[in-house]
């Protein structure tokens, strides 16, 4: 009975967080195959111009795609490291993704204190990512840059994680991870995922281009975002760094994925709340429902959606994640409307096939309730408690061969 009551009082709660928000759109459903272009096939240019799509037609080519996507998944992911690496200082920014009255006065807030002098400037990772798009503000990409202090670092490797917050996050989402990271000598680079904080173009109150129905242009926002976290890495072998993890949470969790999968260095994982296939979480979750509405508009259903994304789902890329050694942390909630636990549970199924070495921690909330008290508090432990025990096993790991090596010399002598 208890469990019960605690279900729907959760439940209940979820839904009124993920509907408080009045400006979510529903966009009419876009194939966006001029997004994709050096992959797109000469017959589907021919379709773009067409004045009258058909949707049958044009389904079935953005399948070819996501097939073509999975099949050269190393060029769709690959870039040139960026040459115009540059730090940053200036004022931290909320940049609000919501109009509720709270939000927008802390926004006011903060621009008052740094116009007084009353707030601290902070460092930001910018360069021009290797992925273009026609908006340049997001192109520039943005890293709050949180290096350990250099106490904390001495003895052992320079350490170093990628943080990806939540889809629709604000500025200062998961700044406070960042911190605690620090405490145990990792530096943390919090990445702005395309379209979000200072990326987001004027026209828009949220980051509707990071995940929409212009099927191409998520794509193209997923491939960015995954170029501009490998791109990251290469700024931090620059400085000197030698073993790195990421973290995501939401959506970010699958830029996390596909990034670890397509790139070795990621050695440490942490997935706050993951799923198998992009679609379905576009076609179940409470906070994609408008998106679903514009995909139903035009007739289309849950297994349409799956394929259109197969390129960008980290189901299609679990058998490269396996391929590299890693430590894996999947967090997911018992009560999540976004991430239903059924895709969350299907992932753990495939890291146990796959013979991942993962840890799985679930949370007693749903998916935005892991925000709230107490359980971004619990959330908090098991991600810091991870990455902590990952980092000093991954720099034991490389002073043991070390270690050995003296032991031997000095036998020799």
């Amino acid at each position: 009975m208890l469990s019960k009551l605690y279900a729907k009082w959760m439940f209940a709660w979820e839904t009124a967080l993920t509907t408080r928000d009045t400006n979510r759109i529903v966009r009419p459903v876009e194939w966006g195959f001029d997004w994709l272009q050096d992959f797109v096939s000469e017959s589907a240019s021919q379709q773009v111009g067409e004045s009258v799509l058909n949707t049958k037609a044009q389904l079935a080519e953005m399948e070819r795609l996501n097939e073509e996507i999975v099949r050269r998944s190393e060029a769709f992911f690959g870039y040139d490291t960026p040459t115009d690496f540059r730090l940053e200082e200036r004022h931290p920014q909320l940049f609000p993704t919501n109009v509720r009255p709270e939000t927008l006065e802390q926004d006011a807030k903060l621009k008052q204190m740094a116009a007084e002098g009353k707030l601290k400037t902070a460092q930001f990772l910018r360069f021009t990512s290797p992925v273009r798009t026609p908006h340049p503000e997001n192109d520039v990409v943005n890293a709050r840059w949180y290096p350990a202090p250099a106490e904390k670092q001495a003895g052992k490797p320079k350490q170093a994680i990628i943080v990806l917050p939540q889809w629709n996050a604000d500025a200062f989402s998961h700044n406070a991870l960042c911190e605690i990271f620090n405490r145990f000598g990792v530096s943390a680079l919090r990445l702005s995922k395309p379209y979000h904080d200072i990326r987001r173009p004027a026209e828009l109150e949220r980051s509707d281009y990071a995940c929409s129905s212009n099927v191409g242009r998520t794509i193209a926002a997923n491939r960015q975002a995954v170029v501009d976290v490998r791109s990251c890495l290469d700024w931090l072998q620059q400085q000197g760094y030698e073993q790195f993890g990421v973290l995501g949470t939401s959506l970010g969790s699958c830029y996390a994925f596909i990034a670890a999968a397509h790139d070795p260095r990621l050695r440490v994982c942490a997935f706050n709340h993951a799923s198998t296939w992009f679609g379905d979480v576009v076609w179940t979750g409470q906070s994609t429902r408008h998106i679903r509405a514009a995909f139903e508009q035009v007739g289309m259903e849950q297994d349409d959606l799956r394929r259109m994304w197969l390129g960008i789902s980290p189901m299609s890329y679990m058998q490269r994640f396996a391929a590299n050694p890693k430590q894996v942390l999947v967090v997911h909630a018992t009560y999540d409307l976004t991430f239903i636990q059924e895709f969350s549970l299907d992932v753990l199924k495939n890291f146990e096939a796959h013979g991942i070495d993962y840890v799985s921690k679930v949370l007693p909330c749903g998916h935005y309730t892991t925000g709230e008290t107490p359980y971004k508090f619990m959330d908090g432990w098991y991600l810091g408690s991870f990455v902590y025990r990952a980092f000093k096993k991954l720099a034991q790991q490389q002073q043991k061969p070390v270690a050995e090596r003296e032991a031997t010399e000095m036998v020799g002598r």
